[in-house]
């Protein structure tokens, strides 16, 4: 049985085209412009920005209601300005709280 082994073994170690396809995939392991490792950091890195996308597209959308609202309701426009800008009536005072 160990000899069948080490007859399989020395059959490939002593063929050159194992050596030239062990190193082609080192080569492109490691050190071509698009190996296999830089190309996992960039699919990562394009699964979080389509995360990010999805993140705005949704926050888009709850801005334009938002903004809509603003546009149509004087009290809610009122309320904003209150809270954001801390505007106020000649005849009141703002005391800030904070956490």
């Amino acid at each position: 049985m160990k000899t069948r082994l080490i007859k399989f073994y020395l059959r490939y170690l002593n063929n050159r085209y194992f050596y030239i396809t062990v190193i082609f995939l080192i080569w492109m392991i490691f050190f071509d412009t698009n190996n296999l490792i830089d190309r996992h950091k960039n699919v990562k890195k394009i699964n979080q920005m389509e995360q990010e996308i999805e993140y705005f597209k949704h926050r888009i959308e709850t801005d334009k209601i938002n903004l809509e609202e603003l546009k149509t309701n004087p009290e809610v426009l009122e309320k904003f300005a209150r809270e954001k800008y801390l505007m106020k009536n000649k005849n009141e005072d703002i005391f800030i709280i904070t956490r």
